[in-house]
């Protein structure tokens, strides 16, 4: 990781997807994303336990938010989501801006792995997550640039080492070279940036 990478700031990245989870229509929460077997509710619901898990990642916090694998149950969402994920996401921010959450070993998932890639992880989480819930509601998206450029290194990063074009969350996508980052990115996430909730 580069000093540059750790010293990113997570807050412009959250704060663009409290606005997108502000645009889902409460008729919306049932509709598919590019997330295969999760609706809109379900990804809402993973992206609250994971702004907890990693917000306690980044605290050393360590226990049941950071020991239990996110494919342990399909996430949903209760009463009061919004207010609830705008909270813990707001918190993930703050806990990821003390220099100490990037130094050292910590745990997500059951993983251990040392603080700064937890953090290239989770800024890819908001990143390609971000996409996820704007293709899914029909809502624009742009990511924050510097959250974007850790994201690709670290997918990029991963399918390099692997032997069979395989990404950290599926088989890579092809995506021209001359593409868009954010699509190279996602292509590497293992999705189709063609995606459709219309298709």
């Amino acid at each position: 990781m580069t000093a540059e990478t750790t010293t990113l700031d997570l807050g412009p990245q959250t704060r663009i997807l409290t606005r997108l989870a502000d645009g889902v229509r409460d008729d919306g929460l049932a509709d598919p994303t590019p997330c295969p077997d999760m609706a809109v509710r379900n990804l809402l619901g993973h992206l609250t336990g994971l702004a907890v898990a990693f917000r306690d990642a980044a605290r050393k916090d360590l226990g049941p938010t950071t020991d239990t694998s996110p494919e342990a149950s399909v996430p949903d969402i209760g009463p009061g989501w919004r207010e609830q994920l705008a909270a813990v996401l707001g918190e993930l921010a703050e806990a990821w801006r003390d220099p100490e959450a990037w130094t050292g070993l910590t745990r997500a998932g059951g993983i251990d792995l040392p603080g700064a890639v937890a953090g290239a992880v989770v800024a890819d989480e908001l990143v390609i997550h971000g996409w996820d819930l704007a293709r899914a509601t029909g809502q624009e998206y742009t990511p924050d640039a510097a959250a974007l450029q850790a994201a690709h290194g670290l997918l990029a990063a991963a399918a390099a080492e692997s032997e069979r074009d395989q990404g950290m969350f599926g088989p890579v996508v092809a995506v021209t070279a001359d593409a868009p980052l954010l699509e190279r990115a996602v292509g590497l996430s293992g999705r189709d940036p063609g995606w459709s909730r219309t298709a």
